[in-house]
């Protein structure tokens, strides 16, 4: 089934955004590091795109990585879209959720799981749908 897309001009993305989401998911910022409020989350359920709820990664991919980002090793299929990112005289790539096209973070081949990757997220980017587990 193919996910709607979100067509939303920047200023309605700014009237339901805080200015530092907004900043961080529109304007491809970056939070403080160790500053996020799920970068120590480890209850059982989905990360949500903060701007438009698109399911990203299970908890059960998250990690800790040391580097003060929230960070997976593999995200659900088809959540985000991968882009080439020279900026700021590096060489990465930047992932954004695949519905709304927010920025989320980057991603990096030095995991330390099976998968490889280091998907290394913004907090403010995401919220967490906790599940029960019984």
């Amino acid at each position: 089934m193919e996910k709607k897309s979100i067509p939303r001009t920047e200023e309605e993305w700014k009237e339901v955004l805080t200015p530092e989401q907004y900043k961080i998911l529109r304007e491809k910022g970056t939070e403080a590091a160790f500053s996020g409020k799920l970068l120590h989350a480890d209850k059982n359920g989905t990360y949500m795109c903060l701007a438009c709820g698109n399911p990203l990664f299970n908890a059960d991919a998250k990690f800790e990585s040391g580097t003060g980002w929230p960070s997976f090793d593999e995200a659900i299929h088809g959540a985000i879209r991968q882009i080439s990112d020279d900026s700021l005289g590096m060489s990465r790539t930047e992932i954004v959720c695949s519905r709304c096209d927010s920025h989320l973070g980057h991603v990096f081949n030095d995991g330390p799981t099976k998968t490889g990757k280091r998907f290394c997220l913004n907090s403010a980017c995401l919220d967490l749908e906790e599940r029960n587990v019984d």
